[in-house]
């Protein structure tokens, strides 16, 4: 039998055995020019190629009948053409502004742009490629519409506030949700130490050069799916992945410059000293005898702002690589980023790889891994409302004093040239200390794709993110707490910390798909469990031997420390279905039950549904007279999404070690509320979308309405008690607001093109109701009241409290505030809201124009509406409540002599009434920036093919070049709080954001 077979192969023709093949070769163009990179696709396989930079493609297929070649390239319209006979096909790409057919990540799945019924941005790598953002949330300020990003500090690597349709909770967070390739990830901040209200960026630790786009889930019908971790919406990031053909390698090199954007303009020496003896000959006192004496005191004249900034260095360089074949595909990069901070000692580095494979094993089964590692090192310095901190120090310091001696050395305590509190030697503070934090990162993920028929396929995958931190802290006994503080006894301080973040997730999905004449189903359903982990521990120790040792180990005592270990987890079913009908009608529906371990029983599982509904008009009979409509569609969506974003058993009572009188027991920490559940959002969506003339204009029109209720909140307890109060739901919130994105292609002709995109977004935030009708306090202590934000019913949250300020009496000097009361007296019981941090509108417009090898992109970004409470001026504007702080240039518009018509009190000595905390400290905080301009010139293939280039691009960027504003502080775009819901947009010392010019080149092989 077997020699049968083997004659019968024998005598089979080599064309049967061996399939035949055929190449196919050609040119792809547009508009008459090459294009490279075009992916070209034998339809229904794996067999594909690119073309290269002379715009050629070859490529070897089978020799059968009925094969299709597909050509595809960004911004261009799919092609798909019959190759018949032929060997030559030659091709010109036509422009598509639509994109509508652009397959968009939405989920655990995707689907076509042009069926999207829900409220979704996209972000595509090109929109910041040439922006030196740090990690991906900074590269979407400005770029999508209902997402206000703001930079709290222009600190490398510092925090970043993300808010998608506003703030929809207290105390529960109000980040979105940020997944990268499925994976949900660490964000907010990886430090365990906030220097002064300013945190470290987590989302840093990830390159933002290898993300192919990003997707903003904003509405219910598109988020829902994520449930109890949706309301703040939703952020799909996608990173590069291969493609088929040759390998391309492409290597790109920064190089820049970085310097703040503006600086406080103050008084020098002899200014100062004027002012002082005024302030202190108006209190009655002779400023001779307190050593203000002129020639003398302002013999010396410092700029510390001069000396703790400088011109940063920033350099970054990208290498990757991308390609494969019709069975495996990968893309892999390394990164290095290098960026001086504008403050002394300052700096910010990080190192990255990523490896994102796919194998097809079968027609039928497929694998694939995901893995990125990254290492950062951050070399922060002590900031904002710090006493001793640098940028906050060098603002406040008097100018009298120098920080280095005669022989050139530091000053620092012990030195009679030492300034002591509260001024301290701002340089010393910088460069002598050590605060330095180290992340190593781990993302990764598996995954397995098993296609079981034309209509099922399954999906399962296994993720982690992993961050292992470490803060290592040593203040040696020439700085203000390691020499000077009396309670660490003047021989140094040290701490350090470690602290180790794991999220492990698995998923799986089956979605089956069904085309029935003109109806179109999909249907999906699947399961996730999370468990979210953290372990921590710190130890400080004092009175070091010298300087020289600056280790735990070295310290002669330590005297606290602990460890500590957290975690929860998350159990998951979800399910969604998609109906089309003759591609007109369209529905959706959703639904996740969420079970959380940070409830209690009968409490744990939260149910968020979600539906909608579109319409797509421009397909009507009745539309085919309306020839310059291409799209027309009426969508609208309605759904619930959660909020578990507080701390874990919080819904039991808890106890914890405590020691009295020498012995050790136990003792209550907490009061539990088994009643505790979901924040829950209701939320509304409808929207148009629409394009005409043949897609080169494009609008997107959505109005909103959510209401977040059972706010988690804690209730306070009088801390007679024993406890500062209880968690519970105790509030409502609601949000509304309109958006618009706006597209067009101005002109398209061969050698010239310019395009435009404008975004607007318009958000009214109110809190509707509280536990009870007390309000609550937020931010700061203020002079002469309470505090200096407020949560309070019927305003929106980051409101800002004070009195009323009316001016200055033009006879006396002397401030006047509102008596609201009509009491005849002026304290807390006078304050009122005095504004918002909340802007009325916020958006970016961009401008990309082309000509010839040439291109230029302009990007403004801007918000308007917000008021600032500039906190800084209560000190650098004090109107003599002291002497020992340097004051503002605009301390010279003060009252001086009756008559006098000004907004600033007279300055004198100890005088607090005349710098209550008021509105004369709250400025208009709108502002109009341009964010990024970039100029780049691509050399033409005729003269690089003979170096073995496939492309060759070098450009110049700008970033935060001019900025229009009133605001009389450096920078309108900051906040000292960094992360906080309730007490946005306070500017207290903080650092301005920082200007970048950079040069740089990529080149491709």
């Amino acid at each position: 039998m077997k020699k049968v077979i083997l004659f019968t192969l024998l005598m089979l023709p080599l064309s049967v055995i061996f399939a035949q093949t055929r190449v196919i070769s050609g040119n792809v163009l547009a508009d008459s020019v090459a294009i490279p990179g075009v992916s070209i696709l034998l339809k229904g396989t794996l067999i594909g190629t690119s073309s290269d930079i002379n715009g050629n493609y070859s490529l070897e297929i089978p020799d059968s009948s009925g094969l299709v070649l597909v050509f595809s390239f960004i911004s261009y319209k799919k092609q798909e053409i019959a190759i018949g006979n032929r060997t030559i096909i030659n091709v010109n790409l036509l422009s598509d502004y639509t994109e509508l057919s652009e397959v968009v990540v939405t989920g655990y799945r995707s689907e076509i742009k042009a069926d999207i019924i829900g409220s979704v941005s996209i972000v595509t790598a090109k929109d910041f490629e040439n922006m030196p953002v740090i990690g991906m949330d900074q590269a979407l300020q400005g770029q999508a519409s209902g997402v206000q990003v703001t930079q709290s500090s222009g600190t490398p690597g510092g925090g970043i506030s993300v808010k998608i349709r506003g703030s929809t909770s207290i105390s529960a967070g109000n980040r979105p949700l940020f997944i990268v390739d499925g994976v949900p990830v660490q964000d907010g901040t990886l430090g365990l130490s906030s220097f002064g209200g300013q945190r470290d960026n987590a989302l840093s630790a990830l390159n933002p050069n290898d993300i192919e786009s990003i997707s903003i889930l904003k509405d219910a019908s598109t988020k829902a799916q994520y449930g109890s971790r949706a309301a703040n919406g939703v952020i799909l990031v996608t990173t590069k992945r291969g493609t088929g053909g040759k390998t391309q390698v492409n290597f790109d090199i920064q190089r820049g410059i970085i310097d703040v954007v503006k600086k406080v303009e103050l008084l020098n020496a002899s200014q100062l000293l004027e002012l002082q003896r005024e302030a202190v000959a108006n209190a009655g006192e002779n400023p001779n005898a307190l050593g203000l004496i002129p020639g003398v005191t302002d013999a010396v004249d410092t700029d510390w702002l001069d000396e703790i900034l400088r011109t940063g260095i920033l350099e970054q360089y990208q290498l990757s690589m991308r390609g494969g074949s019709d069975q495996t595909r990968m893309y892999m990069s390394a990164n290095y980023r290098d960026e001086e901070g504008v403050q002394l000692n300052n700096r910010f580095k990080r190192f990255a790889g990523t490896l994102n494979m796919d194998h097809k094993i079968s027609k039928s089964l497929g694998i694939g891994i995901n893995l990125s590692l990254s290492k950062i090192q951050n070399d922060r310095v002590k900031g904002d409302n710090f006493l001793d901190g640098v940028y906050s120090g060098a603002l406040k310091s008097l100018p009298f004093y120098t920080p280095f001696d005669e022989q050139g050395k530091l000053i620092g305590p012990g030195s009679g040239q030492y300034a002591a509190f509260p001024n301290f030697n701002p340089v010393g503070q910088a460069i002598l200390p050590r605060f330095q934090t180290e992340a190593t990162k781990i993302l990764g993920s598996v995954f397995v794709h098993y296609k079981i028929n034309n209509n099922f396929t399954f999906n399962s995958k296994l993720s982690l993110d992993y961050n292992n931190v470490f803060e290592d802290q040593f203040e040696p006994s020439s700085t203000a707490i390691g020499g000077y503080l009396p309670s660490v006894g003047g021989a140094g301080y040290g701490v350090y910390i470690t602290g180790i973040y794991s999220t492990v997730v698995q998923n799986n999905t089956l979605n089956y798909e069904k085309k029935i004449g003109k109806h179109n189903i999909s249907v999906g359903g699947g399961t996730e469990i999370i468990q979210q982990k953290q372990r921590s521990s710190d130890v400080q120790g004092r009175l070091f031997p010298s300087d020289d040792f600056t280790y735990i180990v070295s310290a002669g005592i330590v005297d606290n420390g602990s460890s500590f270990i957290d975690q929860n987890g998350l159990a998951s079913v979800f399910g969604d279905s998609k109906y089309t009908y003759n591609e007109k009608y369209l529905f959706s529906a959703s639904m996740r039950a969420d079970a959380s371990s940070r409830f209690g029983k009968g409490r744990k599982v939260g149910y968020f549904p979600a539906a909608s509904a579109g319409w797509r008009i421009s397909s009507e009979p009745f539309m085919e007279k309306f020839e310059i409509i291409d799209e027309l569609k009426l969508k609208a969506g309605f759904g619930f999404t959660g909020n578990e974003r507080i701390g874990n058993y919080r819904y039991f009572g808890t106890w914890s070690a405590s020691t009295y009188n020498g012995a050790t027991g136990t003792a209550p920490a907490g009061v539990g509320n088994p009643n505790l559940q979901w924040e829950n959002t209701r939320e509304v969506n409808i929207g148009i979308d629409a394009a005409i003339y043949s897609g080169k204009v494009q609008i997107n029109l959505d109005l909103y309405s959510n209401y977040t209720s059972n706010l988690l909140l804690n209730r306070l307890y009088p801390y007679t008690t024993g406890f500062g109060g209880v968690t519970g739901n105790i509030g409502n919130i609601s949000n509304k607001g309109i958006e618009l994105s706006l597209s067009t292609v101005n002109y398209d002709l061969q050698k010239f093109k310019w395009n435009t995109s404008l975004n607007l977004s318009r958000n009214s935030n109110k809190v509707v109701a509280l536990a009870d009708t007390l309000p609550i306090y937020r931010g700061y202590v203020g002079n002469g009241v309470s505090s200096t934000s407020i949560v309070k019913e019927g305003e929106p949250l980051s409101s800002f409290w004070g009195l009323q300020f009316l001016g200055v009496d033009p006879a006396t000097g002397d401030a006047i505030y509102s008596d609201l009361n009509g009491d005849g007296k002026i304290n807390d019981a006078d304050a009122t809201i005095l504004g918002s941090a909340q802007p009325d509108i916020i958006g970016g417009i961009t401008n990309s124009i082309t000509y010839k090898n040439f291109d230029l992109n302009v990007f403004f970004q801007f918000s308007y509406g917000n008021e600032i409470l500039n906190f800084s001026n209560t000190a650098l504007l004090n109107a003599g409540e002291d002497i020992v702080t340097n004051q503002s240039i605009l301390a010279l518009d003060r009252w001086q002599e009756p008559g006098d018509i000004t907004y600033l009190p007279r300055y004198e000595l100890n005088n607090t009434k005349n710098n209550w905390h008021s509105s004369r400290f709250i400025e208009d905080g709108s502002y109009l920036r341009l964010k990024n301009v970039t100029l780049g010139y691509t050399v033409p293939p005729s003269f690089i093919t003979k170096y073995r280039l496939n492309s060759l691009r070098a450009y110049i960027s700008a970033t935060n070049l001019w900025t229009l504003s009133n605001y009389s502080g450096a920078d309108p775009e900051v906040s000292t709080l960094d992360g906080s819901t309730t007490a946005q947009g306070i500017d207290f010392f903080t650092l301005p954001q920082v200007r970048t010019i950079m040069m740089g080149i990529k080149f491709g092989l």
